[in-house]
């Protein structure tokens, strides 16, 4: 089972000089996904117990398109395995002006990390 959101980190995700955006925003759209998951599989937003690597790859910019995707790898009595994957697909193009922008021809894996949900069982519906 798998999910994807997207969306464009504004100038209030940046979060150091340059318009860099924090991480940790990843973990959040992460987070987001997992709730999705949990929610398809369980009927239940479920929580987010522990995260077991977390790799950042590319730096995120203000402006940046991320595409955020999970799946589901394994299935517990109450711990569902994800892996997820975030990809910048459109970035802003300053250079050229002040709206432009470009889709990227490939996207670029700016993160990926793999973690832990667990739904309780009395709060499992089967949604499967």
């Amino acid at each position: 089972m798998k999910a994807i959101i997207r969306l464009r980190m504004s100038s209030h995700d940046a979060h150091y000089g340059g318009n860099l955006v924090d991480g940790a925003r990843m973990l959040g759209l992460f987070g987001d996904v997992a709730t999705e998951l949990c929610i398809r599989l369980d009927g239940d937003e479920g929580l987010f117990r522990a995260y077991d690597s977390v790799e950042f790859l590319a730096p995120v910019y203000a402006g940046d398109f991320i595409e955020a995707e999970g799946e589901v790898i394994q299935v517990g009595n109450t711990s569902r395995k994800m892996r997820f994957e975030a990809r910048k697909v459109i970035r802003p193009r300053p250079d050229v002006n002040d709206s432009a922008a470009d889709v990227l021809a490939e996207p670029v894996v700016v993160c990926r990390a793999s973690g832990t949900c667990v739904v309780p069982k009395d709060k499992q519906r089967g949604q499967r």
